[in-house]
């Protein structure tokens, strides 16, 4: 897992950087690598934090 990945908790705001039109989404849950996001135009989607270092938007939640 990438270090920012290694911060992230429930409702922090990150974007995916290989698809900027996923728009920002909100941390659901993270499971070992295993990070799920839910996306407001892609819904929730389950990421390999060891893959994907995902960027990190927001400490605290916002309504979509």
């Amino acid at each position: 897992m990438s270090d920012m990945n290694s911060i992230l908790a429930p409702g922090m705001l990150v974007a995916h950087p290989d698809h900027p039109e996923w728009g920002t989404g909100q941390v659901q849950s993270v499971v070992g690598q295993r990070i799920t996001v839910n996306f407001p135009e892609t819904g929730k989607i389950v990421i390999d934090g060891a893959r994907i270092p995902l960027t990190l938007v927001s400490l605290g939640q916002t309504p979509f």
